[in-house]
Parts: C-alpha cells; sequence; structure tokens
C-alpha cells in the first residue's frame, strides 16, 4: 500500500514490490532485430536530476529513463593524440569511441589516433543490409550525428570551405574522403533528421559535383530533401532509393525551455520557473522525429538508429539550466517513444546513455561561482551550480562516469561498469553483424551486357553483391570514366561503345573495400551476341552468359573480385559519388567516346 507523504516512515521508497521478477524478465537473450541508441549529450547524473526534480519532483520519476531496470555505468575517457590516457573527452572522440570501438582524440570523429578512418556501426549496419537512421537537435553534422558517417581529425569541418583550411588532408581536391557533409552523401543512410542546413549552400570544389552546392549534389543523387518541418509527418517511405536528409534548421534546434542564465550570487535572486521558446517547434521535437525514424525504418530488414538530444550539453556550457532541463525532458520524450516501439515489437535493442558528464551540480547554498534559482515541482527553490567557468566563459566537461540503461535483448550487457567502445560490441553482437566489409563485397560481380557490341550500341555493365562498398569507382581501357553510389549492393551504368573496334577492359573498384571487378568490352563491326544461356562456345559447358577469367584469355564478364587487404576503409582517395551524366572518355585512335551515367539515379525537386 502507498505511503502519503514523503516524511512518513517508508514514504520515499521507490521499490513497492520485489523487483527480482521483473529484473529476471529486464534480461532477454539476443539477437535482436533492431538497436536503437539514445544519447543525451552531456548527461551526467547530476543534469537527470536537476531535470527530474524541476518537472517531476525529488519523489517523482522521469517516465521514460527512470523505469529501467537493467542499468550501469560508463567510463568515457578519450586518447591524447599520441595514444596516452586523457581524462576529459569532448563529443567527437565519445561517439567515435561507440561509434567505431575505437578510442581516439579530442575533436577526432571516427579515426584512430594515426588519422586511419575507421567503420562505423552505421556503416556496417548498411553493410549488413539493415537500413540505419541519424536523429539529432544539433546540426547534423555536429560531434555525435557525425561520429557515425564522418572520417576527420577537426569536428569543424562541416562544409568544403572549412575543410579546405582546417584538415586538407581530408579535403576532396586532396585527395581525401571529403568535409562532413561530404561523407554524410557518401553513407547515405536511409533516415537523417536534424539541422545544418546552412552548410549545404556551400559548393564542392572537387570531385564529380565540383561547382555544385551540397543541396544540389543531393537531389541529383536522389535523396529526399526537407527544409519544411511541416513536411516531416507527410513522409511514408525512406530507403536506399530516395534517402530522407531533413535538416529543418540553419543551425541547431532552438531549445524547448528558455530561462534566467546562472549569474554570480543567482542562487540569492527570488526562485524562477522555465518557460515554453516560442521558436521551439513540436513538429520536430525529439519524440516526434524519433517516431518518425522508427515508423521510415522499421521492416524486414531491422535497422540501427541513433537518437541524440543535443543541447543539454550545450546550455550546460552556457549555464542555462532551464534550457538544459528542457533538452533532458526531450530525451525523456524520445526514449518513451523508442521503449513504446520496443515493448510491441519485442525484437529491439534500446540503449540510453550520454557521451560525457558536464559542471552543473545542484547546491545547498549560493556558491562563490555562478548559479540560478529555480522554482521546482515540489514547489521548493533548488540552486543549480556552474563552477567550471566564469561569466560568459564556456562551462566545461567533466570526466565522471556517465549512467547507461537497456532494454531489450542483449540489454544485460550494460550492467555494471562498461566503456564507451563496449557500447560499440554490445550493437554489433545484439544484431550479429558482420564488421568484415571487404567479405560482404567478396561474392561481387561484373556482367556486360551484351559484351560484344557495335560501335555506337549502348551496353550495360552492372555489379551486384557489393555490399561492403558505399561507392565505386569506373574505368574502362584504364581510363577512370565515373563513379557511383551503390545502392542495395548494386552499381549499373550505360556505356556507349568506341566507334574503334576493340577489346576494352570496364573495371569496377569499391571505394570502401578495393574489391575490383573486371570484365572485357568487346568492340566489333560485326558483333556476336550470345542468346541468353548460350556463352558462343560449343566446346565448353553452357556458363549462362557469364564468362569465367580463364576461360576468357584475360578479364571476363562475370568475373571474381579482387579484395584489397588493409583494414576498415583501406582505400582512403577521392570519395565517390554518384554521376547524372559524367564525362567524355577518349579511347583509341579514332576519339571514339565512352559515356557513363548511373541508371539508379533520379534527381528530386
Amino acid at each position: 500500500m502507498a505511503v502519503a507523504d514523503v516524511s512518513d516512515h517508508g514514504g520515499a521508497t521507490r521499490n513497492v514490490e520485489d523487483r527480482t521478477a521483473a529484473l529476471e524478465a529486464a534480461i532477454m537473450d539476443g539477437p535482436a532485430k533492431n538497436v536503437i541508441l539514445i544519447i543525451g549529450d552531456g548527461m551526467g547524473a547530476s543534469e537527470i536530476t536537476i531535470a527530474r526534480n524541476y518537472a517531476e519532483g525529488a519523489a517523482g520519476t522521469l517516465p521514460g529513463l527512470d523505469p529501467l531496470l537493467v542499468t550501469g555505468q560508463k567510463t568515457t575517457y578519450d586518447l591524447t593524440p599520441d595514444g596516452e590516457v586523457h581524462y576529459v573527452p569532448d563529443s567527437a572522440s565519445t561517439a567515435s569511441a561507440w561509434a567505431t570501438g575505437t578510442k581516439t582524440y579530442t575533436g577526432a570523429l571516427s579515426i584512430d589516433v594515426e588519422n586511419n578512418p575507421q567503420d562505423t556501426l552505421l556503416e556496417i549496419a548498411k553493410a549488413n543490409g539493415l537500413k540505419t537512421g541519424n536523429v539529432s537537435t544539433s546540426e547534423i553534422q555536429d560531434a555525435t550525428p557525425a561520429a557515425l558517417f564522418a572520417h576527420v581529425n577537426a569536428r569543424r569541418c562541416y562544409g568544403p570551405q572549412a575543410t579546405a583550411t582546417t584538415c586538407p588532408t581530408f579535403a576532396k581536391e586532396n585527395g581525401g574522403l571529403g568535409s562532413i557533409t561530404e561523407q554524410l552523401l557518401d553513407a547515405r543512410a536511409d533516415v537523417v533528421l536534424g539541422g545544418g542546413n546552412a552548410t549545404m549552400g556551400e559548393t564542392a570544389a572537387a570531385g564529380p559535383w565540383a561547382g555544385q552546392t551540397l543541396q544540389e549534389q543531393a537531389a541529383e543523387r536522389g535523396y529526399t530533401y526537407l527544409t519544411d518541418s511541416a513536411e516531416l509527418a507527410g513522409l511514408s517511405a525512406a530507403d536506399q532509393s530516395a534517402p530522407v536528409l531533413g535538416l529543418f534548421t540553419p543551425g541547431n534546434f532552438p531549445v524547448r525551455y528558455t530561462g534566467p542564465i546562472a549569474t554570480e550570487g543567482g542562487g540569492n535572486q527570488p526562485a524562477a520557473s522555465c518557460t515554453e521558446n516560442p521558436e521551439w517547434d513540436p513538429a520536430t521535437s525529439l519524440g516526434t522525429m524519433t517516431g518518425k525514424a522508427i515508423e521510415l525504418l522499421d521492416g524486414d530488414e531491422g535497422f540501427f538508429l541513433q537518437v541524440e538530444s543535443a543541447s543539454i550539453d550545450k546550455r550546460d556550457h552556457s549555464a542555462d539550466a532551464c534550457g538544459q532541463i528542457g533538452e533532458t525532458i526531450e530525451l525523456d520524450e524520445a526514449v518513451q517513444a523508442a521503449l513504446d516501439f520496443a515493448k510491441a515489437d519485442g525484437e529491439t535493442l534500446v540503449v540510453i546513455t550520454a557521451d560525457h558528464s558536464h559542471t552543473s551540480q545542484i547546491v545547498g547554498s549560493t556558491p562563490p561561482g555562478l548559479s540560478v534559482n529555480l522554482l521546482t515541482a515540489d514547489g521548493q527553490e533548488m540552486i543549480v551550480a556552474y563552477g567550471t567557468a566564469p561569466a560568459g566563459g564556456s562551462q566545461q566537461h567533466t570526466g565522471a562516469s556517465v549512467p547507461i540503461a537497456a532494454y531489450g535483448p542483449g540489454g544485460a550487457n550494460v550492467a555494471g561498469l562498461t566503456d564507451d567502445t563496449d557500447t560499440f560490441f554490445t550493437t554489433m553482437d545484439a544484431l550479429e553483424l558482420n564488421g568484415d566489409l571487404a567479405s560482404l563485397s567478396a561474392a561481387a560481380t561484373l556482367t556486360l551486357e551484351p559484351s560484344s557490341a557495335a560501335p555506337g550500341q549502348t551496353v550495360t555493365a552492372a555489379s551486384s553483391e557489393l555490399f561492403g562498398d558505399r561507392q565505386v569507382l569506373a574505368t574502362v581501357g584504364g581510363e577512370p570514366v565515373g563513379q557511383a553510389d551503390v545502392i542495395d549492393g548494386v552499381a549499373s551504368f550505360d556505356v556507349t561503345a568506341p566507334e574503334t573496334p576493340g577489346e576494352y577492359p570496364v573495371v569496377l573498384t569499391g571505394v570502401q573495400t578495393g574489391t575490383e571487378l573486371t570484365a572485357s568490352l568487346v568492340v566489333s563491326q560485326s558483333p556476336t551476341t550470345p542468346a541468353p544461356g548460350d556463352d558462343g562456345d560449343d566446346n565448353e559447358p553452357d556458363t549462362g552468359g557469364v564468362v569465367d577469367t580463364d576461360d576468357a584469355g584475360g578479364p571476363g564478364i562475370g568475373a571474381a573480385p579482387q579484395s584489397a587487404a588493409g583494414g576498415p576503409l583501406a582505400v582512403t582517395g577521392a570519395e565517390v559519388a554518384l554521376a547524372a551524366l559524367l564525362a567524355a572518355l577518349l579511347l583509341g585512335s579514332g576519339g571514339a567516346a565512352f559515356w557513363l551515367r548511373n541508371q539508379r539515379l533520379a534527381r528530386v525537386g
């Protein structure tokens, strides 16, 4: 029987019955079909307590976070550039740790301390055939969301302009993977929702879209690009043919609550209440975006989705207690949306944690530094202090471990003390992902139809089962002729046979794995095109039109791929992109022209 008042004997207890059976029921065996990873940026135990006290009262419950039974603590330290332990991390290094399983240094995104790119959960999940999503209330180029798709040594390299000056070795014009936004387009997640549309107006400096804006590039690559939050509710589909890229603000989202900023002596002021920010848009609340992302991703394939409440950290930096409280409530609503789905689905692991701890603390009296006095749901005053920077400065991250909780298959692996990097392996194990991307492209094939063509005839070059790759380079006769996105393992091109007869090797190379596919195009005035099911050689068994490399006396149609060694993202040259119509290649003495275009390309808008 519940006791009415916390002052009564047992009145403040939260256990109304023995939890043994409930905890046993919460320990679910894997595997999981889906994983939803929810991040409160800067959300340490203090930030959660501040939000709970204000919104629900000290004896109250945040309805998403607090009922979870499988909980633990997570260490968040990162490294120095020379590989030594560094106790207080930033969001880039911590997000990279759980995204890749490899610790790195402050400011770096999904590279190791030697600047080698590391494959991420989003990239690996996609290669394994899962749908993928990335949702944040920050600019989508910001550290936490960017760690899922970008590999760069400076987290502020949002677009081509900043990349050229701040991290030039990663710029496309210097043979690098490109800016964070260019790498976002290359990653091709099925659903991306957040802010940061200002960077989409920047112009690519190199690659197939040099001279075009990133927004124009997104349209040419088939993205459903949204900037109006009113369009979000009407979305009904998102896949690799038409991935959704919704960037609804130029920068970070407006926060949900506003209120007094902490000042020196602020704890002595009358207790204040937070108010709803008139610029906050309920159509893009984190709970709404989480629900929509789940709706778009849910299917037979399974999915991996990361969701971030970004401005708990940002408002903590600014000593803005009301701002960080509102964003913690935003996170709790996202947790509720995820748990509602997971409980109905029965095959979904939900993990909730933070990237690092932060400054804000509840104190008993006005401290020497900055503070603010808030009126809580209990009708009591709560002084929140910020003591790691002076007024107008940026409050610091701290090095304390952070809470982690989970629900669903494999959730028990967050219990006790874990590390950021454990979250990577917990997700990999729950989804039973194969992290060897080269092996996922090992069965790829390349076919030409027809393989023997008359001058000027259109030939289709089609690769399939390149699941470990996201882009592919094409050459004909040793010369580069095009680049394309790999969509659901497939890249398909139309090639116009040259006017000069001869044999021309067609080579497709997967950018991420180095898998190389080779076929021969024979150009003749009187081409012999085998009938379906006939390889054109009456003395050999029927091979269904697929020519083995040995039988062909050279690279053949359907030749087995060759995978390059070198670990994750071994090829780090110019990042590959899809072209609507690529430049002509002159081959041979007649000046014959090859034209290459991607058949999967659909212009949007």
